[in-house]
């Protein structure tokens, strides 16, 4: 079973078109799809959108090289899951403990913005991705757009469980956790501060702790 995309994933044209205009641009990037992060017999999985042109595009990780992966995992460190220093590079040590984060659609869209159809044809592997995932017990959903596609993944009707920050919602055995995107424009404007970030793990460890470890 394949999880990951391949490297020439040629599933979406106007993502090829938009990775080879970028190859072109930045020859130093990672300009192919980024493979999740974390151990796949983790608890927790973190799903965002999609890389980031000049974060996860450029590093080959997700969530890293931009502002939203030092929130990110600045706040994994201080709940626990992840062990060692970030810096904004794939190859800086740190390690997730008992999570993994990936992205709904796996290659970088133009201005940020996956069209249905793309995020349709990456489904797959996010649909394989949750059930290789025999441990998995919460998935904590980074922005609205995230929530919709990790719904549709799971079956369900996106009106049954509406996304609001720090929302919890009980799918076929799985927690399903909200928040609000940790993207700078968020943190900016004051939508996402990071008590309100630091209380969605706190939520999110508390449901945990109902599984133990060896389960």
């Amino acid at each position: 079973m394949q999880i990951e995309p391949p490297r020439d994933c040629a599933l979406c044209p106007r993502l090829v078109s938009f990775r080879e205009a970028n190859q072109a641009a930045y020859p130093a990037f990672h300009n192919a799809p980024v493979q999740a992060f974390g151990p796949l017999d983790a608890r927790l999985l973190i799903v965002g959108l999609a890389p980031g042109l000049k974060g996860a595009n450029q590093t080959g990780r997700p969530f890293t090289g931009d502002y939203a992966g030092d929130l990110l995992y600045q706040t994994l460190g201080r709940f626990g899951f992840a062990q060692g220093s970030y810096g904004r590079r794939a190859d800086d040590g740190l390690r997730l403990v008992d999570c993994r984060v990936t992205n709904a659609v796996r290659c970088v869209p133009p201005e940020n913005k996956p069209t249905g159809p793309e995020a349709k044809n990456c489904r797959p592997f996010l649909v394989r991705e949750i059930d290789a995932m025999k441990r998995l017990k919460v998935i904590l959903c980074l922005g609205s757009l995230s929530h919709g596609a990790v719904l549709t993944t799971l079956g369900v009707r996106k009106s049954h469980y509406p996304f609001r920050h720090c929302a919890i919602h009980e799918i076929d055995g799985l927690t399903v956790a909200d928040s609000y995107h940790c993207s700078r424009y968020n943190t900016n404007t004051g939508r996402l501060t990071e008590a309100m970030f630091e209380e969605v793990f706190a939520e999110v460890k508390e449901r945990l702790a109902a599984f133990p470890q060896e389960a």
